[in-house]
């Protein structure tokens, strides 16, 4: 018996979210008596490979095939339901990243196994019947859930557990299964990354502006705090509404739901549907010069003020205290 997690990469390099899905799998298998299958679907380096035994992997298993360089959701599900049935896993987990969304259910029907989509913690186990939490309602609420099938499909929040080193050999095996031509019918022909900036959806730190910034071309102040953070960029629903930011920065209900340690919010002024998306990040700083803008109220940190004139001071400070 094993605890299967499938660890997605970027053109052979492993998220974040992946190392904590493996710390978390080894939780749980340290609780069932049971050892970690971590499996990576596409070209890998033997060096990147070996960094999941950092994490508690017991066994590396994967899988290369010049069809699967780019994502394809049905494939990877069949492959990762295939696996689980090879090496007898009763557990799979995966981060509740924008792909593992598409591929957790499609796994759990293959499997016949019951999901639960945005785990938060680490189950309570008693026998078959397991207790967890997830996030519900745009991050609004948190659920209670029993998982009482014996087969059960986890797919864990990034940001959501902290990643933990218990380093093991490495063993890594090479797992060989078929595909049907039905698995392949959808191809991806091209994929455009931004590659000279931190991806949102993993961000531990994320540097948000609204329409407080007045116009696209005051945005440098946030660019540059964001540099000196190490964080990611994101912005409200209007401004990208209005062209001053690309769409995929938009964080909120109607757009990217995002976890990050450090949320800093400048000129936003917090409307609901902005708060669904960012709720579940562990500190909240906001900075606007309106006492009575809501985003306060769900604030750890508060500053009022005018954002051109804080914003720059807060980056020389921190500059100086890197320094």
């Amino acid at each position: 018996m094993s605890v299967l997690v499938y660890i997605e990469n970027i053109e052979g390099t492993f998220k974040k979210s992946g190392f904590e899905a493996v710390s978390y799998a080894k939780t749980i298998a340290g609780l069932l008596g049971e050892e970690v299958n971590a499996l990576s679907i596409g070209a890998v380096p033997p060096a990147e490979l070996e960094k999941l035994a950092q994490y508690g992997a017991d066994k590396v298993i994967k899988i290369e095939n010049d069809q699967l360089k780019q994502f394809i959701n049905q494939a990877y599900a069949q492959l990762i339901a295939n696996v689980a049935k090879s090496t007898g896993a009763k557990t799979i987990i995966l981060s509740n990243t924008f792909n593992g969304k598409g591929l957790a259910p499609r796994i759990a029907v293959k499997l016949d196994a019951v999901l639960c989509d945005g785990a938060i913690n680490i189950p309570a186990i008693a026998g078959d019947v397991w207790t967890i939490k997830k996030s519900v309602f745009s991050s609004k609420a948190i659920a209670t859930e029993e998982l009482k099938a014996a087969v059960k499909v986890i797919a864990l929040t990034p940001n959501s557990v902290e990643t933990k080193e218990a380093p093991v050999p490495a063993q890594i095996e090479t797992f060989q299964s078929e595909l049907l031509s039905n698995d392949l019918a959808t191809t991806i022909q091209e994929i455009v990354r931004a590659t000279d900036k931190v991806s949102l959806p993993d961000a531990t730190i994320v540097v948000s502006a609204g329409r407080g910034m007045k116009g696209p071309e005051n945005w440098r102040i946030i660019e540059e705090l964001a540099d000196v953070l190490g964080a990611a960029t994101a912005c409200s629903k209007p401004v990208s509404d209005a062209g001053w930011r690309p769409h995929a920065e938009h964080v909120g209900q109607t757009g990217l739901a995002v976890s990050p340690n450090l949320y800093i919010a400048i000129g936003i002024s917090g409307a609901i549907q902005h708060l669904a998306g960012v709720s579940s990040s562990k500190t909240i700083v906001v900075i606007n010069k309106d006492p009575d803008a809501p985003f306060f109220k769900v604030a750890d940190y508060g500053i009022v003020g005018d954002a051109f004139e804080i914003v720059p001071k807060l980056t020389e400070a921190i500059k100086a205290f890197k320094n």
